[in-house]
């Protein structure tokens, strides 16, 4: 299990997460919604070493990460897929793959991960040959969280993997993301999207600037009125 707790990150002056506390329970989908700037992404730069905190706890089982180096913390079993995809455009597909591998030394079992990625990405094993950078958007996202799956974490981390993408595709990335899980992965999720996350999380936070306002599960929150008008408004018109 993930546990953060009482976590503060300051930027420049400005609190960006004001001593938050969560769960990720093992084998679960959780999702945290929120308004652009509220802190969502800080928290997994957070999680991942990226970002510094100034005070609290970030574990995973038991294991305290604040502090350790970014390449401990993958190793601890934690991978993210980022806002934006990042995929690497002058290599190719399989090449982008690999280097999610880069700190595993178990090569036979490398070659059946990547397997195991074609599988739930087909797409990705027709253009394994093909330069990363000219995939379509929705190419890119799968290659992304592809990319995370081959460091065969405990838990994955989602930024944003809606962002730009048609709705036919946002679907079928949801779709697999629910398939991850199935197979064992425990997801964060972090999207804009509040409707379809919310209807696939077992459980659920609201983060408005840098504080966590409620918390329960997706089809609690996806019911609450509060939520509805603050961030399903869109979706249900």
């Amino acid at each position: 299990m993930l546990k953060i707790d009482n976590l503060h990150v300051a930027y420049g002056g400005i609190q960006a997460l004001r001593g938050i506390s969560l769960e990720v329970p093992d084998g679960k989908i959780v999702t945290l919604i929120g308004a652009n700037g509220a802190g969502k992404s800080t928290t997994l730069r957070t999680i991942t070493g990226l970002v510094k905190a100034a005070s609290g706890s970030v574990t995973l089982d038991g294991q305290e990460l604040l502090g350790q180096p970014i390449d401990k913390i993958v190793s601890a079993g934690i991978a993210m897929s980022p806002e934006g995809r990042r995929v690497f455009p002058d290599m190719t597909v399989l090449e982008n793959l690999k280097i999610g591998a880069y700190l595993r030394k178990d090569k036979a079992e490398i070659e059946k991960d990547i397997q195991w990625v074609y599988s739930l990405f087909p797409r990705l094993e027709e253009r394994s040959w093909q330069l990363a950078g000219t995939l379509s958007g929705g190419e890119q996202q799968m290659l992304a969280v592809g990319r995370a799956l081959m460091s065969r974490p405990k838990l994955m981390m989602l930024d944003e993997p809606s962002l730009g993408l048609a709705p036919l595709v946002v679907q079928d990335i949801f779709k697999i993301i629910r398939e991850i899980n199935r197979q064992g992965v425990t997801v964060l999720l972090i999207e804009q999207n509040a409707n379809m996350a919310l209807k696939i999380a077992d459980l659920a936070y609201v983060l408005e600037t840098g504080t966590i306002t409620m918390s329960g599960t997706g089809a609690e929150l996806l019911a609450d009125e509060r939520v509805k008008e603050a961030y399903l408004g869109k979706q249900n018109k």
